[in-house]
């Protein structure tokens, strides 16, 4: 019988602080997914993990990091103390945990992966269920007054959708994950549906639903708010307003996160505040601060100009569609060059599709990690489309290529991946703090 590393007993606290914890967790995990509740039920119990706060969970395919840092920062300029979970990280581990509005330090998450350690005995966990019980652990600890948990992968089976949200937002529904959450739009609807709760507020921040998920909604008794029917984005001479069924939010400054898109998601966050506004009233003020100041590393984020410099995760079709819109409505200057390196089980031509008439020439480079795709493959996948490519040994030196190529009326976009993204902050981070 093969050895399965889940399966392994406890140990005791690994040494190295936090890159130990999290590297005895890597290797202790060898599958990275393993979608189920039974067990985090299991070990959240023995820690008495019981919210007392309101929850807010945030799933969709795209934008839910989004709505989900709308969320925190509105909430955080009404003055409550508010505790944030995402996933992934760009650059620490750090980054999917904050309290008031700051990242976990490496002492409290350690502190946390203890206690959910000891609490496991022999119950197996994956990175991503210790991280969520950790997370919770120390947001429960930290005397919170409200929690946005942003869904890992589906919703369904995610360990986030464990405690029962006072209010759940799903923002889209396309394909990625197919292997675990199916290969239509319907099978992708039902999974991320499952975070809905009946009898409670749910939000649809898709314009055009699957079936799936407005059967699961009716048939828990959920209050379905649609973007689009009961949600409403009007744009104003001043701004816009959003109307949330009888509510009007007028007067609101553009989302400080660039893209159309932005307006969407930006709506979604205020559908629902406005729909706990009993348990958590949150005043036109704080409303408009976070729209204003709410931000989202690596998401068409601009790091500079001449050439103008843009980094994106986008990593399926329709956060590539995304993209490509908001690359077309730049002013037109010069040539877009592309930095590009993807995972081998992502679509990887639904990402360059809609790309290609926009971007001049590709720089493409693989990703290390079981997987990461090739860059010599990737190399195959544009030259079958006869696009312009050059093959690099990293995507480092992708970027210092493209970088050195461009001149000042052109823009760079690095894109494909949080991996990618991560690479070319790495490079930049010692130009940007040269002194360590």
């Amino acid at each position: 019988m093969l050895h399965d590393p889940l399966r392994s007993p406890a140990v005791p606290s690994p040494g190295g602080g936090l890159d130990g914890w999290l590297a005895h967790l890597e290797a202790r995990n060898s599958s990275a997914i393993v979608l189920g509740l039974e067990r985090v039920r299991v070990v959240a119990d023995r820690l008495g993990l019981r919210p007392a706060f309101p929850l807010i969970t945030v799933g969709g395919t795209n934008g839910k990091g989004s709505v989900s840092a709308y969320l925190e920062t509105m909430l955080d300029a009404a003055g409550y103390k508010v505790a944030c979970y995402t996933s992934p990280h760009l650059l620490r581990y750090n980054e999917r945990v904050r309290v008031a509005g700051r990242e976990a330090t490496d002492a409290d998450l350690c502190r946390a992966f203890a206690a959910v350690e000891s609490a496991r005995d022999c119950t197996p966990l994956t990175y991503f269920e210790q991280g969520t019980l950790a997370a919770l652990w120390l947001f429960q600890e930290s005397g919170v007054d409200a929690a946005v948990l942003e869904v890992g992968l589906g919703g369904r089976l995610d360990a986030v959708n464990l405690w029962q949200a006072d209010c759940a937002v799903i923002t889209s529904v396309d394909l990625d994950h197919q292997a675990y959450l199916g290969d239509t739009r319907e099978l992708i609807g039902f999974e991320k549906a499952g975070i809905y709760r009946g009898g409670r507020p749910a939000i649809c921040g898709d314009l055009d639903p699957p079936a799936s998920l407005l059967a699961h909604a009716t048939a828990l008794g959920a209050d379905l708010l649609r973007l689009g029917t009961d949600i409403r984005v009007e744009m104003t001479e001043d701004g816009w307003s959003c109307r949330v069924r009888e509510a009007v939010f007028p007067a609101l400054p553009r989302p400080a996160m660039p893209g159309a898109h932005q307006f969407g998601n930006a709506a979604c966050a205020i559908a629902a505040l406005c729909s706990l506004r009993e348990r958590l009233p949150v005043p036109m003020r704080a409303i408009r601060a976070g729209l204003a100041q709410a931000r989202q590393p690596g998401r068409f984020q601009v790091i500079g100009q001449a050439p103008l410099r843009i980094l994106d995760v986008a990593h399926n079709p329709q956060a590539a569609r995304a993209l490509a819109a908001s690359l077309a409505n730049l002013a037109p200057t010069g040539r877009i060059l592309a930095v590009f390196a993807i995972l081998a089980d992502k679509d990887v031509e639904g990402v360059f599709a809609p790309l290609a008439p926009l971007i001049a020439s590709w720089h493409v480079a693989g990703l290390d990690g079981p997987r990461g795709l090739s860059g010599a493959a990737l190399g195959e996948r544009l030259a079958a489309h006869a696009l312009v490519h050059e093959v690099h040994g990293d995507v480092a030196t992708a970027w210092t290529m493209a970088c050195r190529l461009a001149g000042p009326a052109d823009t760079i976009a690095a894109f494909g991946s949080f991996h990618t993204v991560a690479e070319v902050m790495d490079l930049l981070a010692p130009l940007e703090n040269p002194h360590g």
